[in-house]
């Protein structure tokens, strides 16, 4: 991958209005061409400028589908601008806005530590029969690994479709990074919590017995989501205290404590999608990014939203990292090949392509 190109002084000393005036010439310019992906953890002032909002394989999905679209604008982080780039067509570039938008979950699984594990696995039980699921929010080579390993990529949303998947085609699933989503998902299909190992790639064998690996059901990577470790039990029970009547919905990437102290879970497509059903005047406490909370207070003025938590700021910071001056900059510098071209390259791009493509067949 190149080394990063860093924000020009000049970009860096404009205003918003002249950010948004070339962001808007550019758009008039390229038209059809040029499809800006925001995710709906980035900053409120990046959403007007939308061609699809929403979540990160949905909107790399949407992208590459677009027969006229060339270049590729996702303002989000990186593993997410790897993932347009897999998916996406010859003709197609993906741009990062800004470089340093990165994801401390994604970082936590790399890719030598990983195959350290498969190795000792192998060395102990028939890896064959294991089926190595990585969530999105994986580096391009994890998602690669999971491809020549013939496992599968998940979403938050379709965890429990690829668990089944797993099921039908192995006898036990090796997941990371995310050991909330993975357990989460594994109490939805009752799994016996006695199955579920937390593997420590500091110890031999994970810190476990042949006889331990041999029973399980799951083996979970240890990593996790910064910004949704801030969520804890306590401060559902003082919202119920103060809001009797208030609806609790979490994120997948939460402490399982939290999920099933909630009255719903799920991806942040479903989040949005909760909200948007309630009648006006409810009360709804939302355990996820507060980019995403603070957007649907403004767009929901009928309903009573807050963030969960009243004492911690569950912002991410790596979301945050993306501005009206890098949007700017990025969509100036494209006539003359410029802006932080992401590229996966081959053999990566193509195993994680395989991985892709069976989660893209779940039914």
């Amino acid at each position: 991958m190149p080394a990063p190109i860093e924000l020009p002084e000049k970009y860096r000393q404009m205003s918003d209005e002249e950010c948004i005036a070339i962001i808007k010439r550019k758009k008039a310019q390229y038209g059809s061409q040029l499809a800006i992906l925001v995710h709906h953890y980035q900053r409120k002032e990046l959403v007007p400028f939308h061609d699809f909002l929403g979540d990160s394989f949905d909107l790399s999905a949407k992208a590459a589908a677009e027969k006229e679209v060339r270049y590729i604008a996702f303002c989000g982080v990186h593993f997410m601008a790897e993932a347009a780039d897999i998916v996406s067509r010859p003709d197609q570039t993906v741009y990062l806005p800004n470089p340093y938008a990165g994801c401390p979950m994604a970082d936590m699984a790399p890719y030598h530590q990983v195959e350290k594990a498969w190795n000792e696995l192998s060395e102990v039980i028939d890896t064959e029969k294991v089926i190595p699921i990585s969530y999105m929010n994986s580096t391009a080579k994890m998602k690669s690994f999971c491809g020549v390993n013939n496992g599968l990529i998940c979403t938050s949303s379709n965890a429990d479709k690829a668990f089944d998947y797993a099921y039908n085609h192995g006898e036990k699933i090796f997941f990371f990074p995310d050991q909330h989503l993975g357990r989460n998902t594994a109490r939805a299909k009752r799994i016996d919590p006695a199955q579920i190992l937390l593997w420590d790639s500091e110890k031999p064998l994970g810190g476990f017995e042949k006889s331990d690996i041999e029973q399980a059901k799951v083996i979970l990577w240890p990593g996790h989501c910064h910004v949704h470790m801030n969520f804890t039990v306590e401060q559902i029970d003082r919202r119920r205290i103060e809001m009797p009547d208030i609806k609790i919905i979490v994120h997948p990437e939460c402490r399982q404590e939290v999920v099933m102290a909630a009255d719903a879970y799920g991806s942040t497509k479903f989040i949005v999608e909760f909200v948007e059903q309630q009648k006006p005047g409810t009360e709804i406490a939302i355990a996820t990014e507060l980019n995403l909370v603070s957007r649907l207070i403004d767009e929901f003025p009928d309903k009573k939203i807050m963030p969960l938590s009243q004492d911690v700021c569950p912002m991410c910071v790596n979301m945050y990292r993306t501005t009206l001056n890098d949007l700017a900059f990025t969509l100036d510098v494209i006539e003359e090949g410029g802006g932080n071209i992401i590229k996966v390259d081959e053999p990566f791009r193509s195993e994680a392509m395989k991985a892709l493509d069976k989660m893209l067949e779940l039914k």
